[in-house]
């Protein structure tokens, strides 16, 4: 028999009780998720996560002292030592301080009125290695990039000349916020095929999960102004 995996080690980080205590409840109903702690601001939530060997924490924007920005970068920023993934949960459909969020190392967006079913998912799929956005959330953040003026992205030519002409097309969907299914749709090949395509593109460009690949998209400029999202 194999060995049975531990639970996923959940902080969770807001500076409202009740709503702390709320998701605490729903993680802690799962067999294979347990709460190891609790904090009410930034500073507290890097302290618990480190201290408690978090896999995940699920993160408020607006906190006091430390703001949930400035915690993910300490927890999950490219100078984190041992990085811990994290989930951004806000009151707001798009926060203005999404795009900072997720460049800070966040891997997921969720909103405060989530699903109960849906965080316990999110929460899963996060600390099993991949990203996840609310759906909500990933057509305003499209929405939001092609009206800011065009980011150039210091030697993006040369990190897309490493991709072939398909992987660029996948690239470019991804940045549109297609999931894999559309993008399979979109360039008539299976899901299969699509996942083989996505972890090739995250490869070749260095980039940790598929946010950071929407942002890498929009930054190179591959996705024009008015590239669409998610319908």
């Amino acid at each position: 028999m194999t060995a049975e995996r531990p639970p996923v080690r959940v902080v969770v980080a807001d500076d409202q009780e009740l709503v702390r205590s709320g998701f605490s409840m729903i993680v802690d109903a799962q067999p294979d998720l347990v709460v190891v702690g609790e904090a009410a601001d930034g500073d507290e939530a890097v302290a618990v996560a480190r201290r408690e060997r978090a896999d995940v924490v699920l993160m408020d924007v607006r906190m006091p002292r430390v703001d949930g920005i400035e915690a993910t970068q300490r927890l999950a920023g490219p100078d984190a030592p041992d990085p811990v993934k994290v989930i951004i949960l806000t009151t707001f459909d798009l926060d203005e301080y999404v795009f900072e969020a997720l460049r800070a190392g966040a891997s997921g967006f969720l909103l405060k009125d989530v699903r109960r079913d849906d965080l316990v998912h999110a929460v899963r799929v996060v600390a099993a290695g991949d990203a996840l956005l609310a759906p909500s959330v990933t057509r305003r953040l499209i929405q939001d990039f092609a009206h800011r003026p065009a980011a150039a992205r210091p030697g993006a030519a040369r990190e897309l000349g490493r991709l072939t002409p398909r992987e660029h097309e996948v690239l470019a969907l991804i940045g549109r916020g297609f999931n894999n299914a559309e993008i399979g749709e979109a360039l008539l090949v299976v899901e299969a095929t699509v996942k083989t395509h996505v972890g090739r593109v995250l490869m070749k460009l260095g980039l940790r999960d598929r946010v950071q690949a929407v942002i890498f998209a929009y930054e190179a400029g591959i996705v024009g102004q008015t590239g669409g999202g998610q319908g």
